[in-house]
């Protein structure tokens, strides 16, 4: 079965590890394609392929400032994943609270014991 476009799918897109990294960076807020470019060791034609697909699912979005163009995360694009990651939430709180009864236990004193 063929992927999907990278262009049309929020999981693909994060799956190149450069654009997660571009993601963590536009956090602090928006920034310029050099700059990013810069800070991942990567070339500026390179750092804007990373970008356009970004932008085409909708995980960041651009301006003009000057002769520059500005680039920010657009978290609304990061619904599909939290809605998908948010699936495993009740999975990991179960497991966790099992856990926790299980060195509950661990802690207790043996049945019959004289301590």
């Amino acid at each position: 079965m063929a992927r999907a476009a990278t262009t049309s799918d929020v999981f693909n897109a994060i799956a190149e590890p450069q654009r997660r990294d571009i993601l963590a960076l536009l956090r602090a807020g928006e920034r310029p394609v050099t700059e990013l470019a810069q800070e991942l060791g990567i070339t500026q034609p390179g750092a804007s392929k990373h970008l356009r697909v970004l932008r085409e699912v909708g995980l960041v979005r651009d301006r003009q400032s000057g002769k520059q163009r500005l680039y920010s995360l657009d978290a609304g694009g990061l619904r599909p994943l939290h809605e998908w990651t948010g699936g495993f939430e009740q999975f990991w709180n179960a497991s966790f609270d099992r856990l926790d009864e299980y060195v509950q236990d661990l802690k207790q004193p043996p049945q019959g014991s004289s301590q």
